[in-house]
C-alpha cells in the first residue's frame, strides 16, 4: 500500500482568511501540510496559533518566507494578503519554480472556479481563486448559462462583517471589479456586477448570497435542474454549501 506524499504550503497572510485556510489544511487535507505562516505583524494572532501548532512562521513578509529552512520544500504558496502586495509575492514565488494561489483580486493568473474550470488551469503557475463571492455565486451563474443565454447577471454578497479583516476591508473596490470580471469570464454572464455588504449583525450570520441573472432560451424547470445539479457539486467539495 502506498502513502501519499503531502505537498507542503505556505501561507502568506495571518489575517483571518491565512488563519482559517490554515486550520483547513491541518485538519481537513488529504494532499497537504502546512509548511510555513507568514505575516507582517509579529503580534499577529495568526502567526501566534501557527507557532503553538509547531509551523515555521515568519513575520518579515515574503523575504523572511524565502529564509526559513523549510523554504526548498514548498511546493504551493497560498497569498492571503492584498492585490497591491500579490504581484510581489507572485515573482519570488514563481521564479523560484512554485505554484502560487492567489487569495487576493489581483488576478494575475486565470480565474479559477474549481467545479467549473478548474481542471483547465491544472499546470498553471498562478491561478485566482476570484473572492469569496465569486466562489459562491458563479457556480450559480454557469449552471443557468450551461442551458441558458444570460445577457446580464448580477450578484450580491452579504458576510459578517466580524469575518472582514482589514485586508478584505481595503480590498472592496477589487472585490467587485474582480468578482464582476469572474461573472462574465467563468461564469459565462454577457454582463456581469458584484456588491459586497459587511453585515454588522450579532451573532454573526453564515455567509448569505443572491444571484439574479437576465436569461433567455431556457424554461424555468430546465435551469432549476441545472441549478441544484451544480449546488450538489459544490457541496461535495464545500460541505454545508446550499
Amino acid at each position: 500500500m502506498t502513502t501519499l506524499k503531502k505537498t507542503k504550503v505556505a501561507i502568506i497572510g495571518s489575517g483571518n482568511i491565512g488563519t482559517d485556510l490554515m486550520i483547513k489544511v491541518i485538519r481537513k487535507s488529504k494532499g497537504l501540510e502546512m509548511g510555513a505562516m507568514v505575516g507582517i505583524d509579529p503580534d499577529s494572532d495568526g502567526l501566534a496559533r501557527a507557532k503553538r501548532m509547531g509551523i515555521a512562521t515568519t513575520h518579515e513578509g515574503i523575504e523572511g518566507l524565502v529564509k526559513l529552512d523549510v523554504w526548498p520544500e514548498i511546493g504551493i504558496v497560498f497569498d492571503a494578503t492584498s492585490a497591491g502586495a500579490h504581484k510581489r509575492h507572485n515573482e519570488v514565488v514563481t521564479s523560484a519554480g512554485k505554484v502560487m494561489i492567489d487569495l487576493t483580486p489581483a488576478a494575475i493568473g486565470p480565474y479559477v472556479i474549481p467545479v467549473v474550470n478548474g481542471d483547465a488551469h491544472l499546470d498553471a503557475s498562478n491561478v485566482n481563486m476570484v473572492t469569496c463571492g465569486g466562489q459562491a455565486t458563479i457556480p450559480i451563474v454557469a449552471a443557468v448559462a450551461s442551458v441558458a443565454t444570460v445577457h446580464y447577471a448580477e450578484i450580491v454578497a452579504s458576510i459578517a462583517s466580524k469575518s472582514a479583516g482589514p485586508g478584505t476591508r481595503a480590498n472592496i473596490d477589487e472585490f467587485t471589479e474582480t468578482t464582476s470580471k469572474g461573472i462574465e469570464e467563468v461564469g459565462g454572464a454577457r454582463k456581469g456586477k458584484a456588491i459586497i455588504v459587511l453585515n454588522p449583525a450579532e451573532p454573526p450570520m453564515i455567509m448569505r448570497d443572491t444571484v439574479f441573472t437576465l436569461s433567455s432560451g431556457a424554461d424555468e424547470p430546465t435551469i432549476e435542474a441545472s441549478i441544484e445539479a451544480m449546488v450538489a457539486k459544490v457541496n461535495a467539495y464545500v460541505p454545508g454549501y446550499r
